[in-house]
């Protein structure tokens, strides 16, 4: 299904009261943080997308793609990427991203080498094609799993949760799949995340508070949040290979 536009319409917060937004429209390429305290109603949101809600879940929401309700939420529509997907089936990497490229009608050798390259791009231990899926980390499955919707995959809209702890490189993550023309949104919480998508919808009691778009200030901000994000990494990282810190890796 080709996507023009998706349209999130104004519903209703825990207590009933109307929300503050009246509608978000989001095209191809848009990428959208939902901010809020946990409780908020960040992953509701999520779920009212997921479902396409047309004023049938607790929020009273409606969503429409291209201006339109959905009668029937089309196969393929949706990919929902949270901190506690993994893999059930029982294959090797090579073996996944064959079936699923034969079920795209897609050339999977074509594709394979690529796909492993953005995967380990994404994910701090590389993975092999041999590997099998069961034998994979959490971090390393969900980078495989962004890589898969990014260039295999056709769905158009893809929802995160909370992907600064999926165990994964997550400015990359968002980089990707927002440049390849897809509908992103993202309940986070990281600062330069929320920072580095184009707009940011504020939660409030589970209503939409306020709909507010990046500064210029605020990417000049993100920019030295980015740098001091880029520290704390590399000292995760020497410390999580078993190296000992020193000061010069603090002010380098």
């Amino acid at each position: 299904m080709s996507i023009e536009t998706v349209t999130i319409l104004a519903g209703f917060d825990k207590e009933g009261r109307a929300d503050k937004v009246d509608r978000v429209d989001l095209r191809p390429g848009d990428s959208l943080a939902l901010v809020g305290p946990t409780g908020s109603g960040k992953s509701e949101l999520l779920s009212d997308v997921q479902q396409a809600a047309c004023q049938d879940t607790q929020t009273g929401r409606t969503i429409l793609v291209n201006g339109a309700p959905l009668a029937d939420l089309p196969a393929g529509l949706v990919a929902t990427l949270s901190q506690k997907t993994n893999f059930v089936m029982d294959a090797t990497v090579e073996e996944f991203i064959l079936l699923h490229a034969e079920s795209k009608g897609r050339d999977g050798q074509a594709l394979l080498d690529p796909l492993l390259a953005m995967t380990n791009s994404l994910c701090g231990e590389p993975i092999r094609a041999e590997m099998s899926l069961q034998v994979l980390s959490g971090g390393q499955s969900r980078a495989l799993m962004i890589a898969d919707i990014a260039l295999l995959s056709d769905t158009p809209i893809v929802l995160i949760d909370e992907v600064e702890n999926a165990g994964i490189h997550k400015f990359k993550a968002l980089e990707v799949l927002a440049g390849r023309g897809k509908v992103v949104v993202t309940a986070t919480h990281d600062p330069v995340l929320i920072l580095m998508n184009q707009t940011r919808l504020v939660m409030r009691n589970g209503g939409m508070a306020a709909l507010l778009r990046s500064s210029e200030e605020e990417r000049e901000c993100a920019e030295e949040l980015k740098r001091m994000d880029s520290t704390l990494m590399e000292v995760r990282e020497t410390l999580r290979m078993g190296k000992i810190l020193t000061s010069r890796e603090m002010t380098a």
